[in-house]
C-alpha cells in the first residue's frame, strides 16, 4: 500500500450509530484517528471520550495501536474492495475518582446526629 493512498473510514459506535465514512490517508496514525472520532462525537450521546486513552479502537478484532499509522494498522482480510472499512469504537466509561468517592464517604459519616435528647 502507497503512503499516500486515501482509505475510507467509518467508525461504529456501541449503540450501532456510525462517524463517517470518511476519507483519511493511510500515513494518518491510529492517535489522529481517534482525535478526529472525539472531534466528530455526536453531540446527542452521553458518556461520550474525553481523550484519545478513553478510546480502543478495534480492526478485524484486533486493537489498534496509537503510535501505529492506518497502513500499518489495516487487515486486508477484513476489506471489500471499494467499501469503507469499519473500525468499532470502545469508548472506556469514566473512573470513579478513589479520592472523591472517599471524600464522599467521610462526609456522609461526619452528617450522623450525635445528638442526645434530655
Amino acid at each position: 500500500m502507497a503512503v499516500n493512498e486515501l482509505v475510507e473510514l467509518k467508525f461504529r459506535l456501541a449503540d450501532g450509530s456510525d462517524i463517517g465514512p470518511s476519507m483519511y490517508n493511510s500515513g494518518a496514525t491510529v492517535t489522529f484517528l481517534k482525535e478526529k472520532i472525539i472531534a466528530q462525537w455526536p453531540k446527542d450521546k452521553l458518556n461520550g471520550p474525553k481523550s484519545i486513552n478513553d478510546i480502543k479502537l478495534i480492526n478485524a478484532g484486533k486493537i489498534l495501536e496509537n503510535n501505529r499509522t492506518l497502513a500499518e494498522s489495516r487487515t486486508p482480510l477484513s476489506e471489500v474492495p471499494g467499501g469503507a472499512i469499519t473500525m468499532l469504537v470502545v469508548v472506556r466509561p469514566p473512573l470513579p475518582n478513589k479520592h472523591n468517592d472517599k471524600l464522599e464517604e467521610n462526609s456522609k459519616k461526619k452528617v450522623g446526629c450525635s445528638c442526645s435528647i434530655m
